[in-house]
């Protein structure tokens, strides 16, 4: 997945696809509750000079972006600390709606009935564990 996505997160700016994945975990869970990460700019510079800091582009929900602009010291301080050097110098704020992922439903439990009818046509199988795992496997794909 990273090889599809490398292309498009590299015209927008982005190196790799951590820092919109770890986004919660570089500016806190308060920030990453109302911004995300859209772009990042990085300024043109001769071979021989040395890096000049990029600018980040923030979705932004329209109330927070006070707030996150009040927050802009915080946010920059954090995200060069993420990148070890000076790599970003500041944020451009666009209100938008965020891309809210929809919540994952955790899958219905398994049958243990289900689960110890296969594992009991599993006689090869000397271990218990490899046993039990090829067992919930089954169930799993016979619950479906």
């Amino acid at each position: 997945m990273g090889a599809t996505l490398s292309d498009s997160l590299k015209a927008q700016g982005f190196a790799s696809s951590e820092i919109i994945a770890r986004w919660a975990d570089i500016v806190g869970p308060e920030i990453a509750a109302h911004s995300e990460p859209m772009k990042i700019n990085w300024p043109c510079t001769a071979e021989d000079e040395s890096p000049k800091p990029a600018t980040i582009v923030l979705r932004v929900e329209g109330p927070a972006a006070l707030e996150i602009q009040h927050l802009s010291a915080v946010i920059l301080e954090r995200l060069n600390r993420f990148f070890g050097w000076q790599a970003i110098g500041r944020l451009a704020l666009r209100q938008a709606p965020l891309r809210r992922r929809q919540p994952v439903t955790p899958p219905a439990p398994l049958d243990p009935d289900a689960t110890a009818r296969i594992a009991a046509d599993l006689p090869r199988i000397k271990d218990e564990n490899l046993r039990q795992a090829l067992a919930r496997l089954g169930a799993a794909i016979k619950q479906k």
